[in-house]
């Protein structure tokens, strides 16, 4: 019986597991690729003997017979944004339990992106997935030479190219102008974040068109700028001006609508809900929070994400590019809470899907 190789400090290689084994290096290597001719008495005892050595393939070495790395780049900004590190968390859980590794790069100034875009490429990962990130022409090229494709989580690309995961933002932004008049608010604000987004585009886009179609005059609109707490805040503080003049409230996303009902009190003495129905978008963990309670539409997160794993998966392992380049999800039905009021009595049960 061969005996278990003594513990040191040096890393079995490949070429120890044959000598153990008295089998060839390129036998041995075989075992572990599943498509590989090889017997499977044979592949079985070279995994259970390497498993014993703890011997593990060099993924790099792997990587110049596949011509995959099974990485999956990852650039990704605002992480201020709680949305972005709940969604983060299950990507990469996901991603992990179908055989992809993750490589982080964050660009926390605009400037940073393609900094950050050339050290993934640097590992030559299968994929790149970009989370509220807008790339330059510089790093468009650079995965343009590279071969490596882009899918933009939450997010399209500003010039159409790349694959896209994203909610229905338009149709959201349309259920909140729905329920904000059907529960008798008549006079309607947006406030916006990061104008050039193309989430905020679009549920601004949504909720305008709603509500013109419903008779009423077109929302105001004031902008935050970014989609952060301290945005959302001092939109809040400048709701001087429109004090009184307003009565329903949508934001650009949950962390906004945070900040701003919190402004709003501290600026101007307003009460949410008695003096504005304010409504977020995403419902991440901590628009249910007691001291908030936020009206919200949630993500579609199940959905985006098993579409996401299954694109990262189709572009790893195949050398042809899937056709549909869009995929793009109905929001889930709206959550309503205590930020929002009701002139026309309505139960929390109540369904703007």
């Amino acid at each position: 019986m061969r005996q278990r190789r003594k513990q040191d400090s040096r890393r079995v290689t490949v070429k120890d597991l044959a000598k153990d084994l008295g089998m060839s290096v390129s036998t041995v290597s075989r075992a572990f690729y599943p498509d590989a001719v090889i017997a499977e008495p044979t592949r079985k005892t070279v995994l259970e003997r390497a498993a014993e050595l703890g011997y593990r393939p060099n993924p790099f070495a792997q990587s110049l017979i596949t011509k995959r790395t099974q990485i999956a780049g990852m650039v990704v900004s605002d992480l201020t944004n709680p949305f972005y590190p709940e969604v983060m968390t299950q990507m990469l859980a996901r991603l992990q339990a179908v055989g992809m590794n993750v490589m982080l790069a964050a660009a926390n100034e605009p400037d940073q992106t393609d900094e950050a875009v050339d050290l993934l490429l640097s590992y030559q990962p299968d994929l790149l997935i970009v989370l509220a990130v807008t790339l330059s022409s510089h790093a468009w090229e650079k995965c343009e030479q590279g071969g490596t494709p882009c899918i933009f989580f939450n997010r399209l690309s500003a010039n159409g190219q790349g694959f896209g995961i994203s909610c229905d933002n338009e149709m959201g932004g349309r259920q909140v102008a729905d329920f904000l008049i059907d529960t008798g608010h008549r006079n309607l604000l947006y406030v916006s974040a990061f104008p050039d987004a193309s989430t905020n585009v679009e549920r601004y886009a949504g909720f305008r068109a709603r509500t013109i179609e419903r008779g009423l005059a077109e929302p105001e609109v004031l902008e935050a700028g970014l989609f952060t707490y301290e945005a959302g805040y001092q939109a809040g503080l400048n709701m001087a001006h429109l004090k009184g003049k307003i009565d329903g409230v949508f934001c650009a996303n949950d962390i906004v609508a945070i900040g701003f009902m919190e402004g709003a009190q501290a600026g101007s003495g307003l009460r949410v809900p008695d003096d504005l129905s304010v409504v977020g978008f995403d419902d991440i963990t901590m628009a249910g929070w007691p001291s908030h309670e936020l009206t919200t539409v949630p993500q579609p997160l199940e959905d985006m994400m098993e579409a996401i794993v299954g694109l990262a998966l189709e572009l790893s392992n195949s050398s042809a590019r899937p056709s549909q380049k869009i995929h793009c999800f109905a929001p889930g039905k709206m959550i309503i809470r205590n930020s929002t009021r009701s002139r026309v009595q309505t139960s929390k049960d109540l369904s703007y899907a």
